[in-house]
C-alpha cells in the first residue's frame, strides 16, 4: 500500500473542508497568470498553435510533480506533506459550496446576485431574474463538483502528486481557452479536448456517487440513476450532462434551458422531471456536492491504500 500518498490525499482533503482555497497566493491563480503570459507568445488562430500552447503549459507542471514525487519517494513524511499541500492547492470543493451558498444569500438583492454569478458560471447575468440565477447556480455546483474536487482526487488516486498537478493544469487551461469564441475556437481545441478526456471517468464517478449519497441529503437515488441514464447524454458536453442529470434526479428538479454567453445563445435540453429549482434547492445542491466529493476523497484514499508495489511504511 502507498500510505504516504494516501495520508497526503486525506490531509489535503481535510484542509479543503476546513479552510477552502487559500485567500492569497493561490498556486492555481499563479499558473493562470503564467499561462496567460505564454499565450501572448503562442497564440495563433490554429489548432497546432493551441496544441503547442497546451504542451508548453501542461508539461512543466507535470514535470514538477514528477520531480517532487521522485525526490520524496523514500521519504515518507515529506511525501505525505507534499501530497497534502498539492491536494489542498488543487481542490476547490469547499470554495465551490461557499460560492453557491453565497448566491442563496444574495438573491434578495438581484444586482448583487448578478454580480456574484461570474464566480460560478460564465453566463451573461445582466438580464437574469431569480429563477435563472438559481438554475445557473445549481447547474454550476453540480457540474463543478466533478471539475473542482472529484476529478483531481481521481487523478491523485491514479498518479499521486503528478496526477493532481497535471489535472489541475489541464482543467485550468480549458477554463481559460477551451470555450468557443472567435479567438479560441481553433486555438482552444486541444485544451478543450484534453479536458474532456481527463474528466470522462470522474464525471461518471460523480454521477454514480450522486446516486449513492442522495439519501444523505433527502434525495432520491432511484431518481438520480433514472435521470442520469435517460438525460445525461443529451447535454452538449460529454461529461457535464452526467453530473447535472444525476443531481436533477436526486433533487427532484428540472435543469436545462436557454443560456446566454455574451453574444452566444445555447438552448440546452431539459434534464429531470420536476419543476425548476427554487432558492431552497441551492443549499440542497451544495449539501449534495459536499457529500459527493467527500465520498470521492474517501475512495481516493482507499484506492491508494489498496495499491500494490508502491512506497509503503
Amino acid at each position: 500500500m502507498d500510505l504516504p500518498t494516501a495520508t497526503g490525499l486525506a490531509l489535503g482533503s481535510l484542509a479543503d473542508l476546513a479552510l477552502g482555497d487559500p485567500r492569497r497566493g493561490h498556486p492555481v491563480a499563479g499558473f493562470g497568470r503564467a499561462a496567460a503570459a505564454v499565450e501572448r507568445v503562442t497564440w495563433r488562430d490554429s489548432r497546432p498553435a493551441g496544441t503547442a500552447h497546451w504542451l508548453a503549459c501542461v508539461l512543466p507542471v507535470t514535470a514538477l510533480g514528477l520531480a517532487a514525487d521522485r525526490v520524496t519517494r523514500d521519504r515518507s513524511v515529506a511525501r505525505a506533506l507534499v501530497t497534502a499541500a498539492g491536494t489542498w492547492a488543487v481542490l476547490g470543493g469547499t470554495s465551490l459550496g461557499r460560492a453557491g451558498s453565497r448566491m442563496a444569500e444574495l438573491l434578495d438583492d438581484l444586482p448583487a446576485a448578478r454580480a456574484h454569478l461570474p464566480t460560478l458560471a460564465g453566463r451573461d447575468p445582466s438580464s437574469l431574474g431569480e429563477p435563472e440565477l438559481v438554475r445557473a447556480t445549481v447547474e454550476s455546483v453540480a457540474e463543478n463538483t466533478s471539475d473542482a474536487a472529484v476529478a483531481p482526487l481521481v487523478w491523485g488516486a491514479v498518479a499521486g502528486l503528478p496526477g493532481l498537478l497535471a489535472y489541475r493544469a489541464v482543467n485550468t487551461l480549458d477554463a481559460m481557452v477551451g470555450y468557443r469564441s472567435a479567438r479560441y475556437d481553433r486555438f482552444g481545441w486541444a485544451s478543450a479536448r484534453a479536458d474532456d478526456v481527463a474528466n470522462w471517468l470522474p464525471a461518471r464517478l460523480t454521477a454514480a456517487l450522486t446516486v449513492a449519497v442522495a439519501p444523505l441529503v433527502g434525495g432520491s437515488p432511484s431518481g438520480a440513476l433514472a435521470v442520469w441514464r435517460r438525460d445525461g447524454g443529451a447535454h452538449p458536453s460529454p461529461n457535464s450532462g452526467r453530473c447535472e442529470a444525476a443531481a436533477a434526479g436526486a433533487l427532484g428538479i428540472r435543469l436545462g434551458g436557454t443560456n446566454v454567453y455574451g453574444s452566444r445563445v445555447e438552448h440546452r435540453p431539459t434534464m429531470g422531471d420536476g419543476a425548476g429549482p427554487v432558492r431552497a434547492d441551492v443549499d440542497r445542491a451544495v449539501a449534495l456536492s459536499r457529500a459527493v466529493w467527500t465520498a470521492s476523497a474517501a475512495l481516493a484514499v482507499a484506492a491508494r491504500l489498496a495499491r500494490r508495489g508502491s512506497t509503503a511504511t
